[in-house]
């Protein structure tokens, strides 16, 4: 199994993509500490875990707070000696009603022929929220990222892999710009920590993902017309979303020892962006 006896750390890990990130790496034989803000889900997803095979802890962490991400480390250090393996794939998202009408007037915009103007959205975006996603989707991954390397730098071995998104390279999500702007900090972040570390014989990379099917979009999708889903569809020219478990594969591939990728943007997205 490609990650035999190995460590893996998963943030945002009870949910969604993280979720499938985490089963992947189990049944390639790694150890997992999957955390999340929402405690609730962690037992029966450690469960599922488990039953495939793979030690699991589940941890309730806020990667948005230094302390919390501190004692996330010490607790996965405790369970299990060490780390190899981190997935800074916790963030904020585009959800909730408000921003449900924004993506469907984005789409309609991009797929229908209407009248071109402004979305609107920058001159009216509340300072409060846009910290909260510069304090969950930057600040967690730096957080999460120094403590990592307080572990792998000395041990001279390492992967770490941060969950992007196309949002930070394109214009596909230009309805929120506070998530755009986070997900390219997070690709300048990965190329220059991965130069630094580099010798250190650690390796750091992003994966900038397209559109994901986990069950938020799933219901989103499903409060469509077939006219509105299959307009999103046609933005894909592979005209579908991807599926969670194609993207886990796409991780456990890089936190292998089977690659030479360092400071790379890897970008699986139907061919959305090329």
């Amino acid at each position: 199994m490609k990650l035999n006896q190995k460590v893996a750390l998963i943030t945002g890990g009870a949910q969604g993509l993280g979720k499938a990130i985490a089963l992947a790496m189990a049944r390639e034989g790694a150890s997992i500490v999957i955390a999340d803000i929402n405690a609730a889900v962690l037992p029966a997803v450690r469960a599922e875990i488990e039953a495939a095979g793979a030690s699991c802890l589940g941890v309730s962490c806020d990667v948005s707070s230094v302390d919390s991400v501190a004692a996330l480390f010490r607790k996965t250090v405790a369970a299990f000696g060490t780390l190899d393996i981190l997935v800074n794939n916790a963030a904020l998202v585009q959800s909730g009603p408000r921003n449900e009408a924004m993506r469907s007037r984005f789409y309609r915009m991009m797929t229908t022929p209407v009248p071109k103007e402004s979305l609107g959205v920058t001159r009216d975006f509340p300072d409060e929220e846009w910290h909260k996603y510069w304090g969950v989707n930057v600040h967690g991954v730096f957080y999460c990222t120094r403590e990592a390397l307080r572990i792998m730098e000395p041990r001279k071995t390492g992967k770490i892999i941060n969950i992007a998104s196309i949002a930070g390279i394109g214009g596909f999500s230009a309805f929120h710009p506070a998530y755009c702007a986070t997900k390219g900090a997070v690709l300048a972040f990965t190329r220059s920590v991965a130069i630094e570390v580099a010798g250190a014989n650690i390796f750091v990379n992003a994966i900038a993902a397209g559109g994901v099917l986990t069950p938020p979009m799933e219901s989103y999708l499903a409060s469509l017309t077939e006219e509105g889903r299959n307009g999103i569809h046609q933005l894909i020219p592979l005209g579908r979303l991807g599926r969670p478990e194609e993207y886990a594969s796409l991780a456990v591939y890089l936190a292998s020892d089977d690659h030479y990728l360092v400071g790379q943007t890897i970008s699986p997205n139907g061919g959305m962006i090329v």
